[in-house]
């Protein structure tokens, strides 16, 4: 599962091949992790609130580029890596 952006210790991985809909990325933080939707929304998982709302904000940022790399999932292309949250 690549890494596609990391920041304040938050790995965001998009599995690049056999991934299932809805669109969404893992996120993983220390001993935790979380499926988000694009919306930024926690669908699985578990993540600290801190973490969460960083994700949320970094999603909410990059929504077309996780679109974007959701299409090179569905075609099993390699994904791009997207901007870190600063």
């Amino acid at each position: 599962m690549p890494t596609i952006s990391m920041f304040y210790g938050i790995l965001i991985r998009m599995f690049n091949s056999n991934e299932h809909n809805p669109p969404h990325f893992h996120a993983f933080y220390q001993e935790y992790e979380a499926m988000f939707d694009f919306d930024g929304n926690m669908i699985d998982g578990e993540m600290p609130k801190r973490q969460t709302r960083l994700i949320s904000a970094w999603t909410e940022l990059h929504r077309e580029e996780l679109e974007a790399d959701w299409r090179l999932v569905e075609e099993h292309e390699q994904l791009f890596s997207i901007e870190p949250l600063r």
